[in-house]
Protein backbone atom coordinates (compact mmCIF):
# COMPACT_ATOMS: atom_id res chain seq x y z
CA UNK A 1 0.00 0.00 0.00
CA UNK A 2 2.84 2.61 0.66
CA UNK A 3 5.10 1.63 -2.38
CA UNK A 4 1.73 1.96 -3.92
CA UNK A 5 1.36 5.95 -3.51
CA UNK A 6 4.90 6.44 -2.87
CA UNK A 7 6.05 7.44 -6.61
CA UNK A 8 2.80 9.82 -7.38
CA UNK A 9 3.49 11.34 -3.77
CA UNK A 10 7.05 12.12 -4.83
CA UNK A 11 6.33 13.48 -8.05
CA UNK A 12 3.91 15.79 -6.50
CA UNK A 13 6.49 17.45 -3.83
CA UNK A 14 8.94 17.34 -6.72
CA UNK A 15 6.05 19.20 -8.45
CA UNK A 16 5.44 21.59 -6.15
CA UNK A 17 8.87 22.26 -4.87
CA UNK A 18 9.60 23.38 -8.46
CA UNK A 19 6.39 25.86 -8.28
CA UNK A 20 7.80 27.08 -5.68
CA UNK A 21 11.44 27.84 -6.66
CA UNK A 22 9.67 29.12 -9.95
CA UNK A 23 7.64 31.34 -8.10
CA UNK A 24 10.56 32.47 -6.07
CA UNK A 25 12.69 33.25 -8.86
CA UNK A 26 9.97 35.29 -10.57
CA UNK A 27 8.63 37.51 -7.68
CA UNK A 28 12.04 38.15 -6.49
CA UNK A 29 13.43 41.41 -5.91
CA UNK A 30 15.64 43.34 -8.18
CA UNK A 31 16.93 46.14 -6.44
CA UNK A 32 19.44 48.70 -8.20
CA UNK A 33 22.86 49.18 -6.30
CA UNK A 34 21.46 52.95 -5.83
CA UNK A 35 18.12 51.67 -4.09
CA UNK A 36 19.74 49.88 -1.67
CA UNK A 37 21.84 52.51 -1.01
CA UNK A 38 18.45 54.57 -0.22
CA UNK A 39 17.41 52.00 2.13
CA UNK A 40 20.58 52.07 3.98
CA UNK A 41 21.06 55.09 4.50
CA UNK A 42 17.39 55.46 5.99
CA UNK A 43 18.44 52.65 8.45
CA UNK A 44 22.04 53.93 9.56
CA UNK A 45 20.19 58.19 9.99
CA UNK A 46 22.26 59.35 6.99
CA UNK A 47 18.07 61.61 6.50
CA UNK A 48 18.05 62.84 9.97
CA UNK A 49 21.25 64.98 8.99
CA UNK A 50 20.92 65.36 5.56
CA UNK A 51 17.33 65.78 5.03
CA UNK A 52 14.35 63.48 3.40
CA UNK A 53 16.60 61.13 0.87
CA UNK A 54 19.30 63.53 1.28
CA UNK A 55 17.47 66.51 -0.37
CA UNK A 56 17.10 69.27 2.21
CA UNK A 57 20.02 69.53 5.26
CA UNK A 58 19.23 70.24 8.56
CA UNK A 59 20.47 73.58 10.22
CA UNK A 60 24.02 73.30 11.81
CA UNK A 61 24.33 75.74 14.37
CA UNK A 62 27.72 77.86 14.56
CA UNK A 63 28.70 76.68 11.04
CA UNK A 64 28.78 80.28 8.65
CA UNK A 65 27.04 77.79 5.98
CA UNK A 66 24.17 77.27 8.42
CA UNK A 67 23.04 73.64 7.65
CA UNK A 68 24.80 70.32 6.50
CA UNK A 69 24.85 69.66 2.99
CA UNK A 70 22.20 68.01 1.14
CA UNK A 71 23.35 65.52 -1.68
CA UNK A 72 20.72 67.20 -4.64
CA UNK A 73 22.24 70.45 -4.77
CA UNK A 74 26.06 70.64 -2.32
CA UNK A 75 27.96 67.80 -3.19
CA UNK A 76 29.47 69.32 -6.03
CA UNK A 77 30.76 71.62 -3.19
CA UNK A 78 32.01 68.91 -1.85
CA UNK A 79 32.89 66.16 -3.65
CA UNK A 80 34.08 66.04 -7.36
CA UNK A 81 33.50 62.96 -7.75
CA UNK A 82 32.53 59.17 -6.60
CA UNK A 83 35.74 58.63 -4.84
CA UNK A 84 35.70 61.90 -3.41
CA UNK A 85 31.69 60.78 -1.68
CA UNK A 86 33.20 57.31 -0.84
CA UNK A 87 35.99 58.89 1.43
CA UNK A 88 33.37 61.26 2.82
CA UNK A 89 31.09 58.13 3.56
CA UNK A 90 34.14 56.20 4.75
CA UNK A 91 36.33 58.61 6.63
CA UNK A 92 34.21 61.48 7.68
CA UNK A 93 35.85 63.93 5.36
CA UNK A 94 38.48 63.66 2.96
CA UNK A 95 42.03 63.66 2.45
CA UNK A 96 41.97 67.32 1.26
CA UNK A 97 39.90 68.41 3.56
CA UNK A 98 41.72 67.18 6.17
CA UNK A 99 44.88 69.15 5.28
CA UNK A 100 42.81 72.35 5.49
CA UNK A 101 43.04 74.13 8.90
CA UNK A 102 40.30 76.41 7.35
CA UNK A 103 37.68 73.42 6.80
CA UNK A 104 38.70 71.86 10.02
CA UNK A 105 38.19 74.94 12.05
CA UNK A 106 34.80 75.57 10.49
CA UNK A 107 34.28 71.98 11.03
CA UNK A 108 34.59 72.23 14.99
CA UNK A 109 32.17 74.81 14.97
CA UNK A 110 29.33 73.14 13.69
CA UNK A 111 27.59 70.78 16.01
CA UNK A 112 26.71 68.29 13.50
CA UNK A 113 29.65 66.40 12.72
CA UNK A 114 29.79 63.90 9.30
CA UNK A 115 30.58 60.20 11.16
CA UNK A 116 33.13 58.11 9.70
CA UNK A 117 31.24 54.44 8.67
CA UNK A 118 34.15 52.80 7.43
CA UNK A 119 34.35 50.55 10.93
CA UNK A 120 30.56 50.24 10.24
CA UNK A 121 29.58 49.16 6.96
CA UNK A 122 31.11 46.93 4.53
CA UNK A 123 32.53 48.10 1.09
CA UNK A 124 29.93 46.83 -0.91
CA UNK A 125 27.67 49.00 1.75
CA UNK A 126 29.71 51.81 0.89
CA UNK A 127 29.57 51.42 -3.11
CA UNK A 128 25.85 51.65 -2.64
CA UNK A 129 25.23 54.34 -0.75
CA UNK A 130 27.86 55.89 -3.27
CA UNK A 131 25.66 55.12 -5.83
CA UNK A 132 22.29 56.92 -4.46
CA UNK A 133 24.64 59.99 -3.22
CA UNK A 134 25.67 60.05 -6.83
CA UNK A 135 22.09 59.97 -8.74
CA UNK A 136 20.38 62.28 -6.08
CA UNK A 137 22.96 64.76 -6.98
CA UNK A 138 21.81 64.43 -10.57
CA UNK A 139 24.66 62.24 -12.18
CA UNK A 140 26.00 60.85 -14.25
CA UNK A 141 25.16 64.00 -16.79
CA UNK A 142 24.43 63.81 -20.42
CA UNK A 143 26.02 65.58 -23.21
CA UNK A 144 24.39 64.52 -26.08
CA UNK A 145 21.29 67.42 -26.55
CA UNK A 146 18.65 65.02 -27.72
CA UNK A 147 19.30 62.35 -24.23
CA UNK A 148 19.82 66.29 -22.44
CA UNK A 149 15.97 66.52 -23.39
CA UNK A 150 14.96 63.12 -22.18
CA UNK A 151 16.58 64.06 -18.79
CA UNK A 152 14.69 67.04 -18.65
CA UNK A 153 11.13 64.90 -19.61
CA UNK A 154 11.72 63.09 -16.87
CA UNK A 155 11.58 65.51 -14.32
CA UNK A 156 8.75 67.70 -16.30
CA UNK A 157 6.36 64.73 -16.92
CA UNK A 158 7.03 63.88 -13.19
CA UNK A 159 8.31 60.34 -14.19
CA UNK A 160 11.57 60.74 -11.69
CA UNK A 161 8.93 60.89 -8.54
CA UNK A 162 7.54 57.36 -8.80
CA UNK A 163 10.65 56.10 -10.09
CA UNK A 164 13.19 58.36 -8.30
CA UNK A 165 16.21 60.53 -10.30
CA UNK A 166 17.87 58.30 -12.98
CA UNK A 167 14.84 55.93 -12.75
CA UNK A 168 17.41 54.32 -10.45
CA UNK A 169 15.21 53.60 -7.10
CA UNK A 170 12.25 51.38 -6.40
CA UNK A 171 9.71 53.19 -4.17
CA UNK A 172 7.29 51.40 -2.75
CA UNK A 173 3.60 50.22 -4.74
CA UNK A 174 1.77 48.07 -2.55
CA UNK A 175 0.13 45.19 -3.74
CA UNK A 176 2.33 45.56 -6.68
CA UNK A 177 3.57 42.13 -8.56
CA UNK A 178 6.85 42.97 -6.13
CA UNK A 179 5.81 45.87 -4.12
CA UNK A 180 8.00 48.47 -5.49
CA UNK A 181 7.79 50.48 -9.16
CA UNK A 182 10.04 49.10 -11.38
CA UNK A 183 13.38 50.96 -12.13
CA UNK A 184 14.22 51.79 -15.57
CA UNK A 185 17.62 50.06 -15.01
CA UNK A 186 17.92 46.27 -14.01
CA UNK A 187 16.22 43.03 -14.80
CA UNK A 188 12.42 44.78 -13.85
CA UNK A 189 13.07 46.96 -16.96
CA UNK A 190 14.26 44.08 -19.21
CA UNK A 191 11.54 42.12 -18.27
CA UNK A 192 8.43 44.90 -18.54
CA UNK A 193 9.75 46.52 -22.04
CA UNK A 194 11.00 44.03 -24.31
CA UNK A 195 11.69 46.75 -27.49
CA UNK A 196 11.42 50.50 -28.24
CA UNK A 197 7.09 49.43 -29.91
CA UNK A 198 6.67 48.07 -25.78
CA UNK A 199 7.95 51.41 -24.52
CA UNK A 200 6.26 53.99 -26.43
CA UNK A 201 2.43 51.82 -25.30
CA UNK A 202 3.82 52.34 -21.88
CA UNK A 203 4.65 56.03 -22.34
CA UNK A 204 1.18 56.69 -24.35
CA UNK A 205 -1.29 54.28 -22.99
CA UNK A 206 0.19 53.36 -19.01
CA UNK A 207 0.67 50.02 -20.24
CA UNK A 208 1.89 47.52 -23.06
CA UNK A 209 -0.28 45.40 -25.33
CA UNK A 210 1.46 42.13 -24.37
CA UNK A 211 0.45 43.57 -20.41
CA UNK A 212 -3.03 43.99 -21.06
CA UNK A 213 -3.21 41.07 -22.79
CA UNK A 214 -2.08 38.79 -19.93
CA UNK A 215 -4.27 37.99 -17.40
CA UNK A 216 -1.99 37.51 -14.64
CA UNK A 217 -0.42 40.62 -15.37
CA UNK A 218 -3.87 42.64 -15.59
CA UNK A 219 -4.34 41.44 -11.97
CA UNK A 220 -1.72 42.73 -10.47
CA UNK A 221 -1.39 46.02 -12.73
CA UNK A 222 -5.15 46.60 -11.50
CA UNK A 223 -4.97 46.28 -7.99
CA UNK A 224 -1.50 48.07 -7.55
CA UNK A 225 -1.96 51.32 -5.49
CA UNK A 226 0.32 53.55 -8.12
CA UNK A 227 -0.56 53.25 -11.66
CA UNK A 228 1.69 54.27 -14.99
CA UNK A 229 -0.40 57.29 -16.83
CA UNK A 230 -1.29 57.82 -20.36
CA UNK A 231 0.66 60.05 -21.63
CA UNK A 232 -0.39 60.37 -25.10
CA UNK A 233 -2.06 63.60 -25.32
CA UNK A 234 0.84 65.39 -23.23
CA UNK A 235 3.91 64.95 -25.32
CA UNK A 236 4.58 66.61 -28.04
CA UNK A 237 6.78 65.43 -31.69
CA UNK A 238 10.08 63.55 -30.95
CA UNK A 239 9.35 63.22 -27.12
CA UNK A 240 9.19 59.80 -26.92
CA UNK A 241 12.61 59.60 -28.98
CA UNK A 242 14.20 61.28 -26.10
CA UNK A 243 12.74 59.76 -23.37
CA UNK A 244 14.29 56.39 -25.46
CA UNK A 245 17.54 57.85 -26.05
CA UNK A 246 18.03 58.91 -22.25
CA UNK A 247 16.77 55.80 -20.96
CA UNK A 248 18.81 53.64 -23.24
CA UNK A 249 22.00 55.90 -22.54
CA UNK A 250 21.05 55.92 -18.47
CA UNK A 251 21.22 51.78 -18.59
CA UNK A 252 24.47 51.72 -20.48
CA UNK A 253 25.87 54.03 -18.14
CA UNK A 254 24.58 51.88 -15.27
CA UNK A 255 26.50 49.30 -16.83
CA UNK A 256 29.74 50.62 -17.19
Amino acid sequence: MVSRFRVPLIAFVIICGAGLLLWLGITRPHLTSAERGRRLAEREGCFACHGSEGTGGTANFGRSDGTVPNFKDDVMMFAHGPEDIREWITNGKTEAKAKSLTWQEEREKGVLKMPAFGKRLSQSEINDLVSFVMVTSGRPQPEDSLISKGLRLTGSLGCIGCHGPGGALARPNPKSFKGYVAPWIGPDFEDLVRNRDEFNQWIENGVSDRMKSNIFARYFLKRAVLHMPEYKNQLQPGDLDALWAYITWRRAQEKQ
